[in-house]
């Protein structure tokens, strides 16, 4: 075999442990208030777990698509944080391959961190799915290990909305506790030069949270300058159900579905295309937000809603914003 070939090592059944381990870090991107890591950058260090994992096995992305046109797609993520990283932690990933339904790949993912010991940080559940590329470009035969996981399409279809003369956000947010939000899909939302990837969704996730509690007379800003108040995000899931390609609009609609007491609320985030006057679902998702309150430089606790939280999350009955930046 060549040396300069970029070759996938196939790995013999049997012969890899079932379970790989890496080191990981944060990235400084993520350090947005004090030195703690917001959920999108932990979601991003389980997404590297899960491509490192790949890449120990013999299967890195980059050379699954250049020899055999697959397109490497983190299609589920499901993360709970149970302790909150700060910028210059080390943290320590396992994943371990599990069952699970349809035609991905599944695994687990522990994220663990030291603090007077070593602690569990963080709790994962992952899909990859292994998308044919089909832009005409010769391939490779794909490997066998790989081939039950090939598809076509991502996703899985979900009931389409049609629109009419109707404003596609008044369409999808009327009569619900919702907020909407149309932007054009750029570029480097994207991968494998066309579709948006699911980093992209949860980047519309943490901007949609933000748009919404701006638009509810709490924005992040303002608890902040007011209360010393930060959201904090105990739990997320994203699943792509098709999708969305690169400079289609997509409207993201952000629904408040329960308010827990005064300590969370979890909320829905689906997304759409619109396609021949149809809405077609890209994504859905979850997150249950609570907030803190700033206590030093490194530390904070968890506080109660006050009234203007309850108030802001109870809303109204669904509120349109903007197209853009």
């Amino acid at each position: 075999m060549n040396a300069n070939s970029n070759a996938v090592v196939t790995i013999e059944r049997g012969t890899a442990p079932e379970a790989t381990r890496t080191e990981l870090r944060p990235r400084y991107e993520g350090s947005n208030i004090c030195t703690w890591i917001g959920f999108k950058h932990v979601n991003f260090m389980v997404e590297e777990a899960v491509l490192d994992h790949l890449r120990q096995r013999g299967f890195p992305a980059g050379a699954l698509y250049e020899r055999y046109g697959l397109c490497t797609d983190i299609s589920t993520i499901d993360t709970k944080i149970l302790t909150a990283f700060h910028i210059d932690d080390l943290a320590v990933a396992e994943v371990r391959p599990v069952a699970g339904p349809g035609s991905g790949m599944s695994f687990e993912v522990e994220l663990t961190v030291r603090r007077a010991e070593q602690v569990k940080a963080v709790t994962a559940k992952v899909t990859v799915s292994f998308r044919a590329d089909d832009r005409g470009l010769p391939v490779e035969p794909v490997p066998a290990e790989l081939a039950e996981h090939v598809v076509a399409e991502l996703g899985r279809p979900a009931e389409a909305v049609e629109v009419g003369d109707r404003d596609p956000i008044e369409l999808l947010t009327e009569g619900a506790n919702a907020f909407g939000w149309a932007w054009r899909m750029p570029y480097f939302y994207c991968h494998f030069t066309e579709r948006v990837q699911m980093s992209g969704y949860l980047r519309q996730m943490e901007e949609v949270v933000d748009l919404f509690l701006a638009d509810r007379g709490v924005s992040i800003k303002k608890l902040l300058d007011e209360q010393d108040w930060i959201p904090v995000v105990p739990h997320s899931r994203i699943e792509l159900l098709g999708e969305a390609r690169m400079e289609e609009e997509l409207y993201t609609i952000f629904t408040v579905e329960r308010v827990f007491k005064r300590l969370t609320y979890t909320a829905r985030m689906d997304c759409y295309v619109l396609r021949d006057g149809v809405l077609v679902p890209t994504a859905t998702g979850r997150i249950t937000h609570g907030y803190a309150v700033i206590d030093n430089r490194r530390d904070w606790s968890l506080v109660d809603f006050d009234d203007q939280m309850l108030a802001a999350l109870g809303g109204g009955s669904g509120s349109a914003a903007g197209r853009g930046r």
